[in-house]
């Protein structure tokens, strides 16, 4: 098994939580985010983005993999992990929300590891730089 892997991303936003909140917890707009093509495959167990809700990610030519919302809290947090078909293993994700002022605060850590030698740190560069560069178009399209 690979060295464990962590994505730690701190991100300002002008919108309110609430707006970035609902933004980023619906499944479709994390594709810019993640590089991703994205399709939603089960609503949640109590509402449309919330805990149970699986959506499937693919990025170019890789193979398809799912991502199931394991925590949903409005405004709050977001929590997910890898479900299904991924060489990622223990993954876990936490989207953290916060308000300031009139705008918003985000904490995203991502935590993982690989079956794959040498996979891990690749992986995490290449999320590290998508999901900043993806960050910086919410403001725009909440």
């Amino acid at each position: 098994m690979s060295t464990p892997q962590t994505v730690n991303i701190s991100h300002d936003f002008a919108l309110p939580v609430e707006r970035v909140y609902a933004y980023l917890a619906e499944h479709e707009h994390l594709g810019p985010l993640f590089g991703a093509t994205i399709t939603r495959l089960r609503d949640g167990d109590t509402s449309r983005n919330g805990a149970g809700s699986v959506r499937r990610l693919k990025v170019g030519p890789l193979p398809a993999f799912e991502e199931t919302v394991t925590e949903a809290v409005d405004n709050t947090r977001i929590g997910y992990r890898i479900s299904k078909g991924s060489p990622l293993r223990n993954h876990r994700g936490v989207m953290e929300f916060r308000p300031v002022g009139t705008g918003c605060h985000l904490d995203y850590r991502i935590e993982f590891d690989s079956a794959v030698p040498g996979l891990g740190p690749l992986v995490r560069l290449g999320l590290e730089r998508t999901l900043r560069r993806g960050l910086r178009t919410v403001d725009a399209k909440a």
